[in-house]
């Protein structure tokens, strides 16, 4: 793509048109004076950036290099000695300052969406509220799913009793139960029950035409009455639908679940976000024939008990995801005319199009502007971004500690080191997050020469693994971050499997999360009554904190004494490859970065860089320590490239693998496992990036 001389840099001239054209115009700030201090700031920082991947390097070698000497004994004191592990800081508080109600007290699901795909960026930010009828109807949250598409009686009414026995939970009555409401009215400031009311009368918070709103933990619910309509028609009560709020906060994401390798990608992730920021990103969407446009939810005006008028928020509270501080990116070429550290853009660019916000305050109340960074490793890292984003808070006029940082704890170094992590950026947190998959990727690559390690799916009943989820809350809570900041949970991976999330992702609130990731908006909707269920600050409250040690949390999974059968290993070797190739040809050939993937069994699992990340260390490691060889590796991968093209049969614009086996996507998800333990961090983005840059090239 051309490229435009400004500031001494080279820029691509479609991200500088949109930069100029769209992106600038209404912030007060002229063209000239953003790229010149853009490019004293890539001018300042860039040797920082250098400088902490190449301590990355460092003591990865290092590492290698101890357990090559067959070094057994002293592994804690080693690691202090390199400097891997610091000292822990003395005790202190975050004094993060301006943080809004869905990020400091109230808990709630979040979710996580691609920024390049403006539908799924809509049904995120508009997924505050979700029905909970056609939550549990739609999915097999009951125990199974509907059997057509026609309309169930039986199963609807099924629904309302799985929902009004919710209510007997979330908003119980003084008298009796839900199921046996026939006349449910508002009597001046009190909700009326046939002859009772609420047992908690406070919980009642208004009311807008024919829609109730009620209270529970922070959270809204809206009860719509309608005798007319389809299940209100039928429902003693008449009640025709239950809306939950549902996703407090949505990031919008421009890392791990994207595919943006060079400007015309760039524009896309940042036009989106920038349209959210504005407020008037729309899409056109045909759905059963009918094509409409979806464009952001408006807010919700009630009328208090009191007669006053109130507004409730229409839209999840939006956070937007950087990328790292590895990757670089072709966009921009700097003085020397190297590809610019792809962070530093994001950092730089996202901050200027959040700007708009600062105006509308739609999204932010307080104006804040929220910047989740992945993929950091130790306080170091940390505290370099917290100076990127002094820079260009700087650069664009802002307050310091406008920027708000969410930190990532999904490396080894970070989670080790998590209190000194906070610490340094302690002015600016507004969320730490574990995410399971990553951290075990860097789990396995940190310790690739330490031996083979277990098999994938007994990874998560890891010693280490208990210790890092416990470590995150218990010091994230030591560190003062409840009543100004989020600690969340990881992702359910099975956007399908909503009974299985039912029984199980409770227990992230159980543990002292106050927020956790979800696939998709109507996942949002069901794990939102398990925040009805749980107080999740006074869980928080109850925990004793030192649940988990040092020594735990680096007991390194290694199969020692494993006695694996052939089958066992074909098993294994089957299931990472299949996951790496339904995602990888996907990303290349046609720059999906996140979807739902068949796995081997059919079963669709949400597959982003992080799920392909640990697939892939894993088979590395095997293939590392002999467990397997090059070549039983490449033909499980040519048995598997033919699996993954049945299930993408359907699609008109996939390209099958099978049978000659010489297309890039192929080759880039074979080297990520023949060249895995060479990648830096273990990260697949280098290898990914190059195939998908060569595929738009033609390739």
């Amino acid at each position: 793509m051309p490229y435009t001389p400004v500031a001494g840099l080279q820029v691509e001239t479609a991200l500088k048109d949109f930069v100029e054209s769209r992106a600038l115009p209404g912030t007060g700030i002229a063209a000239d004076d953003f790229w010149q201090r853009f490019a004293d700031m890539l001018r300042d920082l860039t040797p920082r950036n250098r400088a902490l991947l190449a301590k990355r390097a460092d003591l990865q070698a290092k590492i290698d290099a101890w357990y090559k000497a067959d070094n057994t004994d002293g592994y804690q004191a080693f690691l202090r000695e390199i400097g891997y592990l610091l000292p822990d800081p003395a005790p202190f508080s975050i004094e993060t300052r301006d943080t809004d109600p869905e990020i400091a007290r109230i808990a709630g699901p979040q979710l996580v969406v691609p920024v390049t795909n403006a539908r799924f960026a809509l049904n995120a930010a508009n997924a505050r509220w979700g029905s909970l009828f056609d939550a549990l109807y739609g999915t097999d949250a009951m125990g199974d799913r509907p059997a057509g598409k026609a309309h169930d009686p039986a199963r609807a009414a099924r629904v309302v009793d799985w929902a009004k026995a919710f209510l007997d939970q979330a908003a119980p009555l003084a008298g009796g139960k839900w199921a046996d409401v026939s006349d449910l009215r508002l009597d001046g400031a009190m909700l009326r029950a046939d002859d009772t009311g609420l047992a908690d009368p406070s919980q009642l918070v208004g009311h807008a035409g024919n829609r109730i709103y009620l209270k529970n933990h922070g959270l809204h619910i809206e009860i719509t009455l309608d005798r007319d309509g389809l299940v209100g028609a039928k429902d003693k009560a008449g009640i025709n639908d239950i809306r939950l709020e549902s996703a407090l906060t949505a990031i919008i994401d421009c890392e791990d679940s994207v595919a943006c390798v060079d400007a015309e990608d760039k524009v896309l992730a940042y036009g989106n976000w920038l349209g959210l920021m504005q407020g008037n990103l729309t899409q056109s969407v045909t759905k059963n024939g009918k094509t409409f446009t979806r464009k952001l939810a408006d807010d919700l005006v009630i009328t208090d008990p009191q007669g006053r008028e109130k507004t409730l928020k229409g839209r999840a509270l939006m956070l937007v995801r950087n990328v790292g501080h590895l990757m670089t990116n072709p966009a921009i070429l700097d003085a020397q005319g190297d590809e610019v550290f792809e962070g530093l853009m994001d950092a730089m660019i996202t901050t200027l199009c959040a700007l708009h916000d600062r105006e509308r305050r739609a999204n932010s109340a307080h104006g804040s502007v929220y910047v989740v960074k992945p993929k950091m490793h130790g306080p170091d890292e940390v505290a370099f971004a917290d100076d990127i984003f002094t820079r260009v808070e700087a650069a664009l006029g802002l307050p310091r500690y406008t920027v708000k940082l969410g930190i990532m704890d999904e490396e080894r170094r970070t989670s080790a080191n998590l209190a000194a992590c906070i610490r340094s950026a302690k002015h600016r947190v507004a969320f730490i997050n574990t995410g399971f998959l990553d951290r075990t990727g860097d789990e396995i690559h940190t310790s690739m020469e330490a031996g083979a390690v277990v098999r994938k799916g007994e990874m998560k009943h890891s010693k280490w693994i208990a210790a890092y989820e416990d470590n995150n809350v218990d010091t994230g809570l030591a560190c003062g971050l409840q009543g100004r900041a989020q600690i969340g949970k990881g992702m359910w991976a099975m956007p399908d499997r909503m009974h299985d999330m039912l029984a199980q992702k409770i227990d992230h609130l159980k543990a002292g999360a106050n927020c956790a990731w979800v696939p998709s908006p109507t996942a949002a909707t069901l794990h939102a009554t398990h925040y009805h269920q749980i107080d999740v600050f006074a869980v928080q409250n109850s925990l004793k904190p030192g649940r988990a040690s040092l020594d735990d949390l680096l007991t390194i999974p290694l199969a020692a004494g494993e006695n694996w059968s052939s089958a066992d290993i074909i098993a294994e070797l089957e299931n990472n490859a299949q996951g790496i190739l339904g995602y990888v040809v996907r990303w290349v050939d046609q720059g999906i970065g996140c979807s739902t993937v068949p796995d081997i069994h059919d079963v669709g699992l949400m597959e982003d860089r992080a799920t392909c990340r640990i697939s892939s260390q894993h088979m590395a490691n095997w293939l590392h320590h002999g467990v397997v060889g090059k070549a039983e590796v490449i033909e499980v991968m040519q048995r598997m490239a033919k699996v993954v093209d049945r299930q993408n049969a359907a699609d008109p614009l996939y390209r099958p693998m099978a049978p000659d086996f010489s297309g890039v996507a192929f080759a880039a998800a074979c080297d990520l496992v023949l060249k895995g333990a060479a990648q830096p961090s273990g990260y697949i983005e280098p290898l990914l990036h190059a195939a998908r840059l060569a595929r738009k090239a033609g390739a």
